[in-house]
């Protein structure tokens, strides 16, 4: 596939569709393949976590085409990102909020700081799935049905978990310079891995590290780019 001329890259080739609404109801939206769904790749489902909703749009930026097997989302959390909150508009971590049999309504704590305490304490729901970001996320990803994998994209653990060490997996790891590791290290109840895991899902995550906004840009955005472009899945 074609890259886009740079002094056209401040649009997206192709406009998104809407698969639902935050708690504050702002539009959730997701670029469509043009063909079968190869891959989705969502982003920001953490609003702390803005770089990687900027490199995925960047990396979307550069096509010429639409993707013809990715599907994308780069703000899965909206409201958290417009607030430059972890959680969603009513402080839940939607990442620790999706309907599995492991979810646990005990409070999961974070840092906002790599070198700092994990003390700050969010909601992980009143229910598993309660929320509306994490309930119309995985109607999409029904609707969809990815045959190869879902990407989550986080920060600041400088990795790439792929507990199959899939081909995927491992040109992520490859062409971005990061660990392949097979498990992220501590327990994640109500995660969207331990969702995908048990609905038979193949689900990567693909961790940036502690960096300049730049950087995240150089290091990982043609790395997206080529991704989305390909058709050879």
């Amino acid at each position: 596939m074609r890259s886009r001329p740079r002094q056209e890259r401040g649009t997206f080739v192709a406009e998104p569709s809407t698969y639902g609404t935050s708690r504050l109801g702002a539009p959730l939206q997701v670029w469509r393949p043009t063909g079968p769904c190869a891959a989705l790749v969502f982003a920001g489902i953490h609003g702390d976590e803005g770089e990687t909703t900027a490199v995925l749009s960047w990396a979307m930026r550069q096509l010429a085409e639409p993707p013809p097997r990715c599907a994308v989302v780069l703000a899965a959390n909206p409201d958290g990102l417009c607030r430059g909150t972890r959680a969603n508009a009513v402080g839940v971590d939607l990442n620790r909020n999706f309907p599995t049999t492991n979810w646990t309504a005990e409070p999961v704590v974070h840092r906002v700081m790599s070198d700092e305490p994990r003390d700050i304490e969010l909601s992980t729901g009143a229910s598993a799935g309660s929320e509306p970001e994490v309930q119309a996320l995985v109607r999409l990803i029904e609707e969809l049905r990815p045959s190869d994998a879902v990407v989550a994209v986080h920060a600041p653990l400088a990795c790439v978990e792929d507990p199959t060490g899939s081909p995927l997996g491992k040109w992520l790891a490859e062409r971005s310079n990061l660990p392949l590791v097979d498990d992220i290290g501590y327990a994640t109840p109500g995660s969207f891995g331990s969702w995908a895991a048990e609905n038979d899902y193949h689900e990567i995550t693909y961790e940036f590290g502690v960096d300049s906004p730049e950087s995240h840009l150089r290091n990982h955005a043609g790395m997206f780019a080529e991704m989305f472009a390909r058709e050879d899945w």
